[in-house]
């Protein structure tokens, strides 16, 4: 069961640090916030990120082998690397439509896959 609670966790922390980073984006596109300044923007993120933390750490701390967890810390990394890129896509090719997948994406995509494979070779 950790392993699938540090997943979840990790899927919804990179869902809010998507939203984080490049949500601002979106809302601005959608005229939101397109008057806000610089530092409010920044504070309205920052408040999403304390989102994202709340269960980035729980996460970590559920699946790291030194916490009794499945996970050693470059085998977390690779996974939330991974996690993180699967959430822009879907993200960025959801709400902005000018942006689509090309072979390159796809490629890149692989190489992750197989750093998945290679960080958990014993």
């Amino acid at each position: 069961m950790k392993i699938f609670y540090t997943i979840l966790l990790l899927v919804i922390s990179n869902i809010f640090m998507t939203f984080a980073w490049y949500g601002h984006l979106k809302l601005q596109e959608m005229k939101l916030i397109s008057n806000w300044p610089l530092y409010g923007v920044i504070l309205f993120s920052w408040l999403i990120a304390l989102a994202e933390y709340s269960f980035q750490i729980p996460a970590n701390r559920i699946g790291f082998v030194g916490n009794g967890g499945p996970f050693s810390l470059m085998q977390l990394k690779v996974i939330q690397e991974v996690i993180t890129l699967i959430i822009f896509t879907i993200f960025t090719t959801l709400l902005f439509k000018g942006e689509s997948l090309h072979w390159n994406h796809v490629a890149a995509f692989v190489c992750l896959i197989l750093a998945v494979y290679f960080v958990f070779m014993k």
